[in-house]
């Protein structure tokens, strides 16, 4: 994303520069801008996306609880009968519990990763027909350029050039 924010950020210049030098353009200037991460909360695919991330979500803490629950009810058997046990059956299931904790510790971070990975794969996918959408609303609507809309590159724009729910409406009836 680092270099798309910096090639924005050169056109941006450049737009500007070209502006700054008083040169007359015959061609009207026409600058649009979106809010990505409103399009991607919003439209219907990310609110599908979003709710079967959520339901892995779900899957996972309800596979966490199940674990901690063993976890709890090994450690409960083995502080009750600790004491009664001799020396070595007690460091062996010692061992055992301290080898499943750690087993379920990367176990969680293995599923947190994979997680994280349908996300940003589905938000790739997303994002990739979302630029399509938003290319062919400039195409059709005559934009010079249209920016993605972040603090970082769009520090002001009127309201007027916003072209987030259109992009919105666009993206959802693409998927119809």
């Amino acid at each position: 994303m680092a270099i798309y924010e910096k090639f924005i950020r050169i056109l941006v210049l450049i737009i500007i520069g070209g502006l700054l030098t008083g040169r007359v353009y015959s061609a009207e200037i026409k600058i649009g801008w979106v809010d990505m991460q409103k399009v991607l909360n919003e439209c219907n695919a990310g609110k599908e996306a979003k709710k079967v991330l959520t339901q892995e979500v779900e899957k996972f803490q309800r596979q966490v609880a199940e674990k901690q629950k063993e976890i709890q009810e090994m450690k409960e058997s083995l502080e009750k009968q600790g004491l009664m046990l001799n020396p070595e059956v007690r460091a062996a299931r010692e061992r055992d519990l301290q080898n499943k904790l750690r087993v379920f510790q990367r176990w969680g971070e293995d599923v947190q990763n994979e997680l994280d990975q349908k996300r940003i794969e589905m938000e790739r996918n997303i994002s990739s027909s979302l630029v399509k959408v938003v290319q062919e609303i400039g195409a059709k609507e005559g934009y010079t350029v249209i920016l993605q809309r972040n603090e970082t590159i769009v520090l002001f724009a009127t309201k007027s050039n916003d072209l987030t729910d259109l992009v919105i409406k666009a993206c959802d009836a693409q998927k119809k």
